[in-house]
């Protein structure tokens, strides 16, 4: 059972994370960037294009000072195994370099108990700073939903607050719509990024969890969702993304079609929008928003 004050105030060390150009690279490339080869704008990601170096990803910035499967220690309370990925958001400070050196530093901002038998979220940030020159670089939040855990505030009365639910993009007819294809074999390029969970490689894991085969992980749909965006409103330049914010809702499964329904939002460089896996029209991404500038 989660502890309030032992969760909220759980202990991360300080995560330096060098990485290379062929990191940048193979992050691109794991989100399928170069399926057309003669896309200038695909292969300023995967090729020396910049002063021999590729550009990087904005949305690299969550792979990047990455804490490992740390809500699996039994001393955080949560039931690992019926864990799920709820939200995921960033935002962007300045441009990541393709290489470089970067500090991470995590801490646990919220704990919702939503009550008995029905779960709980854990909230948590990542800094990223670049080492070197201690430039801030990108804030990423990451939300769990704890399915197993609802129901430890009646020991104490502690939770936070329940945030108010992100709004859904409008239903309408989209400004943009943008269909990217997955591979086969997006999630076991994806893993090599970060997460080796072998709910994304091994098939008899993925039937124990109810699953027909190996699902994508959220966060490689997530970048797709980036790179989608860039392309339709940042006209591939990752420097115009500024935030990006995407519910989960429903699994990828590898070789799936993402269709990308998106809105213009009221201010300036505002875009909401949704991801369907288009073969079993399965909205994926949900509440989908994002703020772009040019």
């Amino acid at each position: 059972m989660i502890d309030y004050d032992t969760l909220k105030n759980w202990t991360f060390p300080s995560i330096e994370h060098r990485y290379t150009a062929d990191d940048s690279m193979r992050y691109a490339l794991a989100l399928g960037l170069g399926d057309d080869p003669m896309d200038p704008l695909q292969l300023q990601f995967v090729n020396d294009t910049h002063a021999g170096q590729p550009l990087a990803l904005p949305t690299m910035a969550v792979v990047l000072g990455f804490p490992g499967s740390w809500m699996q220690d039994p001393g955080t309370g949560i039931d690992f195994t019926k864990i799920v990925h709820g939200e995921e958001e960033i935002t962007l400070h300045a441009p990541l370099p393709a290489a470089g050196t970067v500090r991470a530093e995590h801490r646990v901002v919220s704990i919702v108990d939503k009550g008995e038998g029905r779960g709980a979220t854990v909230t948590y940030d990542k800094e990223l700073h670049d080492a070197a020159t201690g430039r801030w670089l990108a804030t990423v939040r990451h939300t769990t939903f704890a399915r197993g855990n609802g129901g430890f505030s009646a020991k104490d009365g502690k939770t936070d607050s329940t945030p108010p639910a992100p709004p859904k993009p409008p239903t309408g007819a989209p400004d943009q719509v943008l269909e990217i294809s997955t591979l086969p074999q997006q999630a076991l390029l994806y893993r090599l990024c970060a997460d080796r969970n072998p709910l994304h490689s091994d098939p008899a894991t993925a039937k124990a969890a109810g699953f027909a085969r190996p699902i994508l992980h959220g966060l490689c749909t997530y970048g797709i969702a980036g790179r989608a965006l860039l392309t339709a409103w940042g006209g591939g330049q990752p420097e115009t993304l500024k935030n990006l914010f995407a519910r989960f809702s429903s699994p990828v499964y590898p070789g799936e079609t993402l269709r990308f329904e998106m809105y213009r939002g009221a201010a300036p460089g505002e875009v909401a929008f949704r991801a369907i896996a288009v073969e079993r029209e399965v909205t994926v991404l949900d509440a989908g928003r994002a703020v772009l500038t040019r």
